[in-house]
């Protein structure tokens, strides 16, 4: 466990085909054999498109899902970054700035892009975010990252896109939290935006879940 930047860093190790794989409770992972840091779902610019539609929410939001980013990379220090799809909400906007800026101060950190359904990304905004790669899926070995979870692919999967949640329940109250759900060929990760809903019906079958909360992660 780690305090970096008032972020506080709780971490799991798990293997998967003998590659160990460190989960944590800012719903991230890092790959220790590719110095990768791996999350999906921010949904940059989200916040903006609901003040745009004239539903007013403050950015704090954004910046705090960019102080736990900058949180791990201190605590990682990862030779890459990458966002296994929907990086962005709808676009290009004003909070898209914002992480344009934040991105540039890693610039030895090289930025990875699966691109998922909310990624519509032109010439010039591909620039503007300083890619180093944009694909829609990327190969590492036998594994496989991709942002939903394709039945026809062989090998491993890290996947995103569902935002999946657990539901504890307790005699006073039932409790949503977030999760990773691992099966035998798929890691399914949270969704790292703290600003999305959770999915708590469509999960891989047959999962072993890391349920996670502000100061521990929970394998259940």
């Amino acid at each position: 466990m780690f305090n970096s930047l008032n972020v506080f860093i709780a971490t799991k190790d798990i293997s998967i085909q003998n590659e160990t794989f460190t989960l944590t409770n800012q719903r991230a992972l890092f790959w220790q054999k590719e110095k990768a840091l791996i999350l999906s779902d921010l949904h940059i610019g989200k916040t903006a498109h609901f003040r745009k539609n004239g539903i007013a929410l403050a950015n704090h939001i954004m910046k705090s899902d960019l102080e736990r980013l900058s949180a791990l990379i201190e605590y990682f220090e990862p030779e890459k970054f990458i966002v296994v799809g929907d990086l962005l909400h709808a676009g290009d906007n004003s909070d898209v700035d914002e992480f344009c800026n934040w991105r540039n101060q890693y610039p030895h950190v090289q930025f990875y892009l699966i691109e998922g359904n909310h990624d519509r990304i032109s010439e010039p905004l591909e620039k503007k975010l300083c890619l180093n790669f944009k694909a829609v899926s990327l190969d590492f070995d036998s594994f496989t990252l991709i942002h939903d979870f394709n039945k026809k692919l062989p090998g491993f999967q890290i996947t995103g896109h569902i935002h999946p949640g657990i539901v504890l329940n307790s005699a006073v109250k039932s409790i949503r939290l977030p999760c990773f759900a691992l099966t035998a060929n798929q890691l399914l990760l949270p969704a790292f935006s703290e600003f999305t809903g959770l999915d708590t019906k469509n999960l891989p079958k047959n999962s072993t879940f890391f349920v996670f909360t502000d100061a521990e992660i929970y394998e259940i």
